[in-house]
């Protein structure tokens, strides 16, 4: 008889314990499962550093727990801190799979160390997060948030009206220079969505090849010289951190509109600061930030005329949740089946 199974899934409030487990339950229908449920409190309490780990919910003892009362060979998690103690302390553990598209939660050389696979959930989030990025960019371009607050906040007409004004008012995507910076997952369906716009688009991304939308410019200053908006889409590494910092903004045609919806620290936002109140950048729109929570006395909250600001929220969808349950599903079947698996990051 085949032995049971025996799983944690420790989701939290956006990737919902619930929705790991019915997504096992559905791999899993010729198996023998036992999932025992723990639901940690991310996004409603803050993700950050725990001890050697990035990104991750302050809750190691509660992980611990709940592999140790069960004995569980697989963790299914989001935001559960894998550091070196919970490995450890762990030791029957043999799979850990991350509903995310990195595993920043966990110690690979620990993981590597103590014998423990490792799994993530590619692209669970790249629809959405490209919407939001198009979104955003309409928001900016436009003063959406802006015109809203003042008929809806502070019931005036007359000044919403006022971007009415030639001065004022905002541009539109249709034959408008638009440079990605990345032509990823997320970069190229927002090429997709910006050609239907009729939008001018140009793409920087020295390592993707082949066929794109838009046209391809081979250096970063070329793309920003011609680019009235630009949008990121790149990977955070140590080439790519800062990449946009004084001297990339410098070279953006004057008025430009930046957005940024993938990684905070790729913009270095002092000098997006100092670009705004120049008039080099007309408007921008954040979803990403150098330090979250975003802290209350940055600079940032002094442009709210021409910025748009969200809690990282591009990726918050109820079908990226539904996704990331799925890939980590079907890793749990890959690795009770003795098949390969298909996103192991060691």
């Amino acid at each position: 008889m085949t032995e049971t199974l025996r799983v944690v899934a420790a989701g939290d409030h956006f990737v919902l314990p619930s929705l790991i487990t019915s997504a096992i339950a559905e791999e899993l229908r010729e198996h023998p499962f036992a999932v025992s449920e723990l639901k940690l409190g991310w996004p409603l309490e803050p993700f950050g550093a725990v001890a050697e780990v990035e990104e991750a919910s302050d809750a190691e003892d509660e992980v611990i727990d709940a592999l140790r009362s069960t004995g569980a060979p697989v963790l299914v998690t989001q935001m559960g801190p894998v550091t070196e103690r919970v490995l450890d302390a762990c030791p029957e553990l043999r799979l850990v799979v991350v509903c995310r598209g990195g595993p920043v939660n966990v110690n690979l050389d620990a993981a590597k160390t103590h014998d423990v696979r490792v799994c993530f959930a590619p692209g669970r989030n790249a629809a959405a997060t490209a919407e939001f990025t198009v979104g955003m960019m309409l928001a900016a371009l436009r003063r959406i948030p802006q015109a809203h607050e003042l008929l809806a906040g502070q019931g005036s007409w007359e000044a919403g009206a006022a971007y009415y004004t030639y001065e004022r008012s905002g541009l539109e995507l249709e034959d408008l220079p638009v440079g990605l910076v990345g032509y990823g997952a997320v970069g190229s369906r927002v090429a997709r969505v910006l050609c239907a716009f009729g939008a001018r688009v140009m793409v920087y991304d020295p390592y993707v090849h082949g066929e794109i939308h838009g046209l391809r410019v081979t250096a970063l200053d070329e793309l920003l010289r011609r680019s009235q908006v630009i949008t990121l889409h790149a990977r955070l590494t140590s080439e790519t951190r800062g990449l946009i910092g004084a001297r990339e903004l410098a070279l953006l045609r004057p008025g430009a509109v930046v957005v940024n919806v993938a990684r905070g620290p790729l913009l270095d936002e002092d000098a997006l600061c100092e670009a705004l109140e120049s008039g080099q950048v007309s408007a921008a729109a954040l979803d990403t930030y150098a330090h979250e929570p975003l802290p209350a006395g940055s600079r940032l909250f002094g442009f709210n005329d021409r910025l748009v600001l969200t809690p990282h929220l591009g990726g918050a969808s109820r079908a990226v949740a539904e996704k990331a349950a799925r890939i980590a599903a079907s890793e749990v079947g890959h690795w009770a089946r003795g098949e390969p698996l298909a996103h192991q990051l060691r």
